[in-house]
């Protein structure tokens, strides 16, 4: 039948319903701050929401947004193509360029929209995509719908990126690379610096997704290309207003002249519904904020390092380096499962990963920190972790 494919993830969602426990699309009944709100009855720590600078409640940002929807109005109700461009968008697309120094730039309606899009359109039948094994759902979604050779290296092994290059021969030079600034489950960041050197090597193109990378890497805040000193390698750049700016959508920004033609081609922007005012409005505030205010990319590091020694004090298995996204692998579904409802319960809310979201056949308790949580939220989470392991939850080998 149609729905038998969907019969493993019924019995999932029913074995969780048995166990009271709704940790995919769990309610937010309340936000009281950008770190604190009412999750399933719950009040919690607000430590898996990508608000990486906390500003999703800033007045700022807010007033821009109120200001917008009362001068234009609640949405476009078109595309961008059709009657869906307005000057606000257009205003962001100059800016969000000039952020990067680069001359141009599209805006999409959803960061996925935007990795989708450029994937599916900047490579083609007779081209080459080599993507890393860890890609974003939204990059594989648009190599597979851009009918391009698609082919995996290992996950951050430059070496396994030239190996490929180096058999591709004279297509090489018509290959599209693709790579992320941190790679969002377990928040590690991409050896740039090496990938761009098999680039200059063997010729292509290489577009980096730095949607969990802006506002937190590189002296400006541009990224992990800024951090490696490797901007001038990058040919395409995509991220999302998701994540650090706190609001919603995507972009693409190029130094190549190309993208204005690009544009056009591309189906998720040609068919897709533009942002509404407020969204861009409170998204050009965001981006003149981690702009000027360079002290909350150092605050979001500080936390970062605090919770990631915590925890890897504790003995859980937490990543090699300490990230924005801190992650605590687990082999057990059920076990995984169970700590997940014991930090609710503690007051903490986290993202419950499990595969293929997960990178790997592990299950994750994926935290991501803000420039707005206090120390003392970030002791309160390490201590909400150490009370599971003193309950036993953990698995024997994580909990020594």
């Amino acid at each position: 039948m149609l729905f038998d494919k969907f019969q493993t993830m019924a019995d999932f969602q029913a074995e969780l319903a048995e166990r009271d426990v709704v940790p995919f699309g769990a309610v937010t009944e309340q936000i009281l701050s950008p770190t604190e709100g009412v999750v399933e009855g719950h009040k919690v720590i607000l430590a898996g929401t990508n608000n990486y600078m906390g500003l999703s409640f800033d007045p700022r940002c807010i007033a821009a947004a109120q200001a917008a929807v009362a001068k234009w109005g609640t949405g476009t109700t078109g595309s961008r193509l059709a009657n869906g461009s307005f000057a606000e968008h257009e205003a962001l697309e100059q800016e969000i360029a000039r952020f990067y120094g680069v001359g141009h730039a599209i805006v999409f309606s959803t960061g996925y929209a935007a990795t989708m899009g450029m994937c599916s359109t900047l490579a083609g039948p007779g081209d080459v995509i080599l993507l890393d094994a860890d890609s974003h759902a939204s990059i594989y979604a648009g190599v597979k719908l851009s009918d391009a050779d698609i082919i995996r290296y290992k996950h951050n092994d430059p070496d396994d990126l030239a190996k490929r290059m180096r058999r591709l021969g004279d297509r090489a030079g018509q290959t599209l690379i693709i790579a992320e600034g941190i790679y969002s489950m377990l928040g590690d960041v991409a050896p740039l610096q090496e990938i761009a050197e098999v680039k200059r090597e063997y010729g292509g193109y290489l577009l980096v997704d730095e949607a969990h990378s802006m506002g937190v890497l590189g002296d400006t805040g541009r990224g992990a290309a800024q951090a490696a000193g490797v901007e001038d390698d990058v040919d395409f750049t995509v991220g999302t207003f998701s994540k650090s700016l706190g609001s919603i959508g995507g972009f693409c920004v190029s130094r190549h002249a190309e993208l204005e033609a690009i544009r056009f081609c591309i189906k998720a922007y040609i068919f897709t519904a533009s942002s509404s005012p407020s969204v861009i409005a409170s998204t050009r505030e965001a981006l003149r904020i981690i702009s000027s205010e360079p002290e909350r990319r150092q605050k979001v590091w500080d936390n970062a390092k605090r919770l990631y020694e915590g925890l890897k004090a504790l003995g859980l298995p937490v990543g090699p380096t300490a990230s924005p996204v801190v992650a605590v692998e687990m082999t057990d579904r059920s076990r995984t499962i169970d700590c997940w409802k014991a930090l609710m319960e503690a007051g903490v809310y986290v993202n419950l990963v499990i595969p293929p979201a997960s990178p790997s056949t592990n299950f994750l308790l994926r935290n991501s920190v803000s420039a707005a949580h206090s120390a003392e939220q970030i002791d309160a989470i390490i201590s909400a972790y150490a009370g599971l392991k003193e309950a036993g939850l953990f698995e024997p080998a994580q909990a020594a």
